[in-house]
């Protein structure tokens, strides 16, 4: 039987996609220790994903942009004042699920005596660990490596899926954004044509061939989501597509993205934040991929949800130097397919899930 910790920190403040991807190590700790008191740092801005979680206790605000300048009078407050909290907290185990030696410093400055981290951990973060985790010789994914940091402090019992359940606010405001654009519930596609890099952009005129084929080939309406900062991204994609395309950049917070898209019917995403929030909805979602090796981030055991040049063929490294993987090499067809792939599926689900409860 597994050691039974009290009060539990889990360091994970960055990116927003990778947060989903740690979803299922709060699961899994919650499960393990339904007494225990459990905390999360993470990046200001992406804080607010955790309010569409269960099982959480607090949150602690990684306030980088301040912290970055440590040797301002605002900077140096700020990370004072997260050292005192984590000080004053007392943990019992931290699993530092970024793996960097600023992750690992702030674990380490918080005197608690159990820090999990892996060995493979940058920047040499590893030295501030006092349980070092080797990876899995059979997968490179960054699910499977959180299984192996919990394994190791004897939790057994993981679900590799994370849940997101927005709020009813949240959810009561889409409803509205909706309404306003003229789009029903699962019966509109969701395009994410944005991505923090121009490298996982996928050149917006295949984008929106895409669009017009989805609408075309399957009825469904279109609509795109994006930050206030990608607007332009989105206005060239209605300019190159046919058919309208509503536009809902920087009108969502995050928990209203998490229920808008929890509304699509499908969505077609570059590698980004998003698209894996829609992964973790269990809504249909084609993934396109450039140079990010799929095998480390990709949707968890779902091929069937990502287009990418070799996606099984690449090396261990987590981004590919390779210039045949770019994100541009990557044609209409094999978008088109993967949607065909997934709506097939999602129909075939549908009539199962029918002939099950008759």
């Amino acid at each position: 039987m597994e050691k039974q910790y009290r009060n539990i920190l889990i360091i994970k403040p960055s990116a927003l996609g990778d947060v989903v991807h740690a979803l299922p190590v709060l699961d899994a700790l919650r499960t393990a220790f339904p007494e225990a008191r459990i905390s999360w740092m993470i990046r200001e801005e992406f804080a607010p994903l955790l309010e569409c979680v269960r099982g959480l206790d607090e949150t602690l605000l990684f306030r980088r942009r301040q912290m970055g300048r440590w040797y301002a009078p605002e900077g140096w407050t700020a990370l004072r004042e997260l050292l005192v909290q984590l000080r004053s907290e007392r943990y019992d185990l931290i699993l530092d699920l970024q793996g960097l030696l600023r992750t690992a410093l702030f674990a380490w400055l918080s005197g608690c005596k159990n820090r999990v981290g892996m060995t493979t951990a940058r920047e040499l973060a590893p030295l501030f660990y006092t349980q070092r985790v080797r990876p899995a010789s059979d997968s490179l994914h960054m699910v499977d490596r959180y299984r192996g940091m919990l394994e190791a402090i004897g939790v057994t019992t993981f679900q590799p899926h994370g849940t997101l359940e927005p709020p009813a606010s949240a959810v009561q405001r889409v409803g509205h954004l909706l309404e306003d654009a003229g789009l029903e519930p699962k019966r509109f596609a969701a395009l994410i044509p944005g991505a923090a890099h121009t490298s996982k952009q996928w050149p917006i005129e295949r984008f929106a061939v895409v669009a017009e084929g989805i609408s075309k080939h399957f009825g469904l309406a279109l609509a795109a989501v994006g930050t206030a900062g990608e607007k332009k991204i989105i206005a060239a994609l209605q300019q190159n597509c046919v058919a309208p395309v509503a536009d809902f950049s920087g009108k969502t917070t995050i928990p209203q993205l998490v229920a808008l898209l929890g509304q699509a019917h499908l969505v077609v995403s570059n590698d980004t934040g998003p698209g894996h929030i829609a992964i973790a909805q269990r809504v249909p979602t084609v993934l396109i991929f450039g140079p990010t090796n799929p095998a480390w981030v990709g949707p968890y055991q779902q091929p069937e949800a990502v287009v990418a040049i070799e996606p099984n063929q690449r090396d261990k490294a987590i981004r590919s130097r390779d210039p045949a993987h770019r994100i541009e090499h990557i044609t209409v067809q094999a978008v088109m397919d993967a949607v065909r792939r997934q709506l097939g599926r999602a129909s075939g689900d549908s009539r199962q899930r029918r002939r099950h409860l008759c």
